[in-house]
């Protein structure tokens, strides 16, 4: 007869502890199998760090930077002219670019603030919106409060122009209608025009009234910059080319103002108040109006049809710089 050998079967362990009582790892394979967790159960989720304050609703780049990145050139184009043939660069130099830029930004924060109150942004850019309110605005202020403390107080006037054509923006903004707005976008590069006469004002240490020229020819430019890319973005809806007679006439305003723009360029250089080789910085942009008459922009990127024109501007400021230099 087979001899049976009594095994005793005891409880299994209880889940976390060995046969021996002692506590197991938390976490440790022998705790998952005898716990039943292996391979059934998915890891614990991590927490997802918190941004902190400043990083999370201060510092947010849609209500710190404008988004129309084109609009850059129309501050800077005037503003490098103004600053070059002024002839000096000098603190008060820098400190006119620290207001101007102060200005130009500011108008984001305050863009967005009007957007909350009508609802088509969140409030949580609230904190934001008035927090790059205050920053540039102090920084504006300071840095115009410098200027009139070393002489150039009636610099701020200038300023004033700009008031009413943001209150205009915003009224727009507040009605979602600030979209396509092609008059209101060609006086407020007026507005950025006056870059020019502040900055050569500064160099020259006086308010020459050279200046106000600049102005003008800066805002010419400017404005049939802003024609000439609205006929590009027209251009892009074409289903088909047109012919020849139809693109002349969807061309018609960018050519006008840009075959004006180099007629006074020249008449100005034939009476010897602007050098003899100015009509070359306007030349550019009545070039390339030509071409993008015959070359419609049909199914061309917004993006690239505004680096072709920040390219096109750039070029007129130099051009123009230089015809100065010569």
């Amino acid at each position: 007869m087979a001899h049976r050998t009594s095994v005793k079967l005891e409880d299994p362990p209880a889940a976390g502890k060995p046969a021996n009582g002692a506590p197991l790892p938390e976490g440790s394979l022998t705790e998952d199998h005898l716990s039943g967790r292996a391979g059934l159960a998915a890891p614990a989720a991590v927490k997802p760090r918190k941004k902190g304050l400043l990083r999370g609703r201060l510092f947010l780049k849609q209500v710190a930077v404008p988004a129309e990145h084109g609009s850059w050139v129309f501050l800077f184009s005037p503003l490098l002219i103004g600053l070059f043939l002024g002839g000096s660069w000098t603190l008060q130099s820098l400190l006119l670019v620290t207001a101007a830029m102060a200005g130009f930004l500011i108008r984001q924060p305050i863009t967005i603030l009007v957007k909350i109150t009508s609802k088509r942004r969140p409030r949580s850019e609230l904190p934001a919106a008035v927090f790059w309110m205050g920053v540039y605005g102090l920084i504006g202020a300071a840095a115009m409060g410098s200027l009139a403390w070393l002489g150039f107080g009636y610099l701020g006037l200038l300023a004033l122009p700009g008031l009413p054509v943001l209150a205009w923006h915003l009224r727009l903004v507040s009605r979602r209608a600030e979209r396509k707005q092609a008059g209101v976008e060609v006086v407020a590069s007026g507005i950025l025009a006056l870059a020019a006469p502040a900055a050569y004002w500064v160099g020259r240490g006086a308010p020459d009234p050279f200046g106000w020229l600049l102005w003008v020819l800066c805002w010419l430019q400017a404005g049939a910059s802003i024609v000439y890319a609205y006929l590009r973005l027209e251009q892009r809806k074409l289903p088909a080319a047109p012919d020849r007679q139809a693109r002349l006439r969807m061309a018609l305003p960018a050519l006008a103002f840009t075959s004006a723009n180099l007629a006074l360029a020249g008449l100005l250089a034939a009476a010897g108040w602007t050098p003899a080789w100015l009509p070359l910085a306007f030349a550019v942009q009545w070039l390339e109006s030509l071409w993008g008459a015959s070359h419609p922009a049909i199914g061309v990127r917004p993006t690239a049809v505004g680096v072709r024109q920040l390219v096109v501007s750039s070029l007129f400021t130099l051009v123009f710089i230089l015809a100065f230099a010569v």
